[in-house]
């Protein structure tokens, strides 16, 4: 309808993201930006009673202006953080100036009691938008807000190896690694065999070799001053990963392999693969660092 192929792309997202679950769910429309700092201060309180009324009928989706604008015109956005109710594809209410848990839980009660939202013993609710939110706070390095949107799925999914492995990868980056452990002993032993939790559990193992600040500078002079020492570049690169330096810490092992790949028994071509396995195989990077390391062991 005379629409180009972006403007047709953002139309397809919304009908399937916003407008076809609101025919029988309140959707909370949330539209923000990253630079938006009331938007940042707003979303965990939406996330938060989303979560809450979400065997009531209620679900929350997101827009964001700079990446749908077109759809953000459609709906007259002046400014952000704006937020709407929608019900059977219409906007019922405004729910922007309710920025506190108790004044939007106050209207979405208003809203449920006039509705025919559909809430009560209805098919399992669809984890991926909640996944895919707790997968972008955790990309931004909140680690403390996307263990709590896991462990609100999980409420909802226990058996979840989605959300069990983002809980972990969540405590993992909050620093909580006894936290992380705990839940790793009392996950189902079949649970606790899904690749997922798995990856999870190879990243706790290498965050348990966290520096402080001090120890990761004398480990890196160590190196940088003795790089015939294998011991000390080892231990520099599994430190310079657990402190989030995986970069510094893969070129360190891929210089050791380049100079003896049989050290130790192959020592830091394990050690790599190992975080190979902490990030994901998917991972662009782990791609691309496997490139290099496949280039040093086969020319």
């Amino acid at each position: 309808m005379g629409l180009n192929l972006e403007e047709q792309k953002a139309v397809d997202r919304f009908r399937q993201n916003v407008a076809e679950p609101s025919m029988t769910k309140l959707v909370i429309l949330d539209f923000w930006a990253e630079w938006c700092g009331p938007c940042k201060a707003l979303t965990p309180v939406l996330e938060k009673v989303a979560a809450e009324y979400a065997d009531k009928g209620v679900i929350l989706a997101k827009v964001n202006v700079d990446e749908d604008q077109f759809i953000a015109s459609q709906f007259q956005v002046r400014s952000i953080p704006t937020v709407y109710a929608l019900f059977q594809g219409q906007p019922v209410a405004d729910l922007t100036n309710a920025r506190t848990e108790s004044q939007l839980k106050g209207l979405l009660d208003q809203l449920l009691a006039k509705l025919p939202v559909q809430a009560g013993d209805e098919p399992a609710p669809d984890l991926a938008p909640l996944l895919a939110m707790g997968e972008e706070v955790l990309a931004s390095g909140d680690g403390e807000r996307a263990a709590g949107i896991f462990a609100q799925i999980i409420d909802m999914a226990p058996e979840s190896a989605d959300a069990n492995a983002g809980l972990l990868r969540a405590l993992i980056l909050a620093g909580h690694l006894d936290e992380a452990e705990a839940l790793l002993a009392q996950l189902d032993p079949q649970l606790a065999a899904d690749p997922q939790i798995e990856r999870a559990r190879a990243a706790l193992e290498l965050a348990k070799d966290r520096p402080d600040d001090s120890e990761l500078a004398a480990l890196r002079a160590a190196a940088a001053e003795r790089p015939a020492d294998m011991d000390a570049q080892l231990a520099f690169a599994g430190a310079a990963f657990a402190a989030g330096e995986r970069e510094e810490a893969a070129e360190t092992l891929l210089a050791m392999i380049r100079a003896d790949r049989e050290w130790s028994e192959g020592a830091a071509k394990a050690k790599l693969l190992q975080m190979f396995e902490a990030i994901g195989l998917e991972d662009p990077w782990v791609a691309a660092t496997r490139r290099k390391l496949s280039t040093i062991l086969f020319g």
